[in-house]
Order: structure tokens, then C-alpha cells, then sequence
């Protein structure tokens, strides 16, 4: 069996990661999934073009998911922290280590893949 690649891997990292908050919300359902894997087929493309990438993939994949869920059902992740309801943002939007972040009060609420 040939080892996984570092980019396989940053690949297989991200889908772990969305799905563990997708689930954590009770939004993983097989649409959303689907979601998923469109996202990370997506950047597949976009890492193998720019390997340096690799490590802000988490944060696309998160984001290319919120961004599909907004189309389609709505808000996502809705802010814990505010009472008027809002969308969490991903932040550094381009850069390693995401977190969900409420931008209205500058917290940040968890990193992406540990949403609870």
C-alpha cells in the first residue's frame, strides 16, 4: 500500500474537519455531505495547482460549504454568542489554522472542526 500524500492528506483533514462541525450542528445529512465532497473535489484542484495551499485547505473546504449552504438552506454556523442571528466567518480567510469567528463582537468561538 503506498502512503497517503501530503496533499491527500490536507484533503482528507478538511472533509474530517467540516463534517465534525457539520455534525456537531445537526446538519450532516447526505445533501449536505454531498456538499462536502463537491468542496473538496473543487480544491483538489486548487492544491494540486498551488501545493503550498495544502495547509489552508480546511478553511476553503469550510468556506466553500457555508458559502453552498447559504444558497441552498440558509445561514451556517449560526452565531452562539449573539442574539440576533448571524452566520459565523472563517477566519484567516486564507491562511492555516481557522477558526469560526463572530466578527459583530470580535470572538472567536472555536476552530474549524471543533464547533460544539
Amino acid at each position: 500500500m503506498e502512503p497517503v500524500s501530503p496533499l491527500e492528506q490536507s484533503l482528507h483533514m478538511a472533509r474530517a474537519l467540516v463534517l465534525a462541525d457539520l455534525a456537531a450542528r445537526d446538519v450532516a445529512q447526505a445533501d449536505v455531505v454531498s456538499l462536502v465532497e463537491d468542496a473538496v473535489t473543487h480544491r483538489r484542484w486548487w492544491v494540486e495547482q498551488w501545493p503550498p495551499g495544502a495547509e489552508f485547505v480546511a478553511g476553503l473546504v469550510a468556506q466553500d460549504v457555508q458559502d453552498a449552504l447559504l444558497e441552498k438552506y440558509g445561514r451556517w454556523p449560526l452565531c452562539p454568542v449573539c442574539t440576533d442571528p448571524h452566520a459565523l466567518e472563517v477566519e484567516p480567510e486564507l491562511g492555516p489554522d481557522p477558526h469560526w469567528v463572530c466578527v459583530k463582537e470580535a470572538v472567536i468561538v472555536a476552530p474549524v472542526g471543533k464547533l460544539s
